[in-house]
């Protein structure tokens, strides 16, 4: 199995509440967050620890009782450290199809191209109102979804008020590193070489390596050996494949290249790894 998603496409919650928790630590597989995007909108908060996130290649620090709003389409993940944190993922387009009264003036913020993604600060009523949701989410007490959701419109209501941000990153090559993304996804498991990233990206491959740097804070055949190592180590995590299988399914034909590469983005060794996380 593939447990492999950049552009992620879920079904999140039920039909009637379309909102899903999700909650992350060391031991989950996706601990880390490799870049992504989803059509849902999400919120992230940090419980301990902190959080690089990144969106749409603009970097932004979260320490514990920071949250962060994430809009759909955005391409976002991060590096935590030491960290726990949760995950509140839903379908904003459905929630506002069934509230008609409250739909103009959300459905201009979520068609903007300016729409709001970045950090809630502890403290502030935004990371208040997202502390509310969580809470609600994690509790499941009885009418937690009404209060949900009724929490969620007015932090929407908030940043509808506030928004001001303007897209860092043209549309068009928006689309053509996700496009380079999507590739590495696809084809992380074989040989892959910087001109044919470039030629996806339809550019040349200088240009294409300081657009990708300032995207992801990674060089093109740096993020391609992090995206492997992580797909590797969920598989160290959820499969019972040697490691020597699990080397080469990610792409890698030479196992010290891979021991090393692996010790360098996870700290430990891959048979380490594994211990730990059993």
């Amino acid at each position: 199995m593939d447990y492999s998603e950049l552009h992620e496409d879920k079904k999140r919650g039920t039909f009637d509440f379309p909102i899903e928790l999700y909650y992350v630590d060391k031991n989950d597989p996706r601990y880390q967050m490799p870049l992504h995007w989803h059509l849902e909108y999400e919120l992230i908060t940090v419980l301990s620890g902190s959080f690089t996130l990144s969106l749409d290649g603009q970097i932004t620090e979260l320490e514990e009782g920071d949250s962060a709003w994430v809009g759909d389409g955005v391409v976002h993940g991060g590096t935590p450290r030491d960290c726990v944190y949760e995950c509140v993922v839903f379908d904003l387009g459905t929630l506002l199809h069934d509230t008609p009264l409250c739909s103009k003036s959300a459905a201009e913020f979520l068609s903007s191209e300016n729409g709001f993604s970045g950090a809630l600060r502890k403290g502030s009523d935004e990371a208040r109102l997202a502390d509310g949701i969580f809470q609600a989410m994690e509790t499941e007490q009885k009418g937690y979804e009404w209060i949900t959701v009724g929490l969620l419109w007015q932090l929407l209501g908030k940043l509808i008020r506030t928004s001001s941000a303007s897209p860092q990153i043209g549309r068009n090559q928006m689309i053509r590193l996700k496009n380079v993304l999507t590739y590495i996804r696809n084809n992380y498991k074989e040989s892959v070489a910087l001109d044919e990233l470039a030629a996806v990206a339809g550019m040349s491959p200088k240009y294409f390596c300081r657009a990708f740097s300032g995207f992801t804070g990674k060089t093109p055949i740096e993020y391609l050996n992090y995206y492997r190592i992580e797909r590797a180590g969920e598989k160290l995590n959820l499969t019972g494949d040697s490691i020597t299988e699990i080397a080469f399914s990610c792409g890698f034909n030479d196992m010290s290249y891979f021991s090393k590469t692996f010790k360098k983005y996870k700290g430990v060794s891959p048979s380490a790894y594994r211990a730990r996380a059993r």
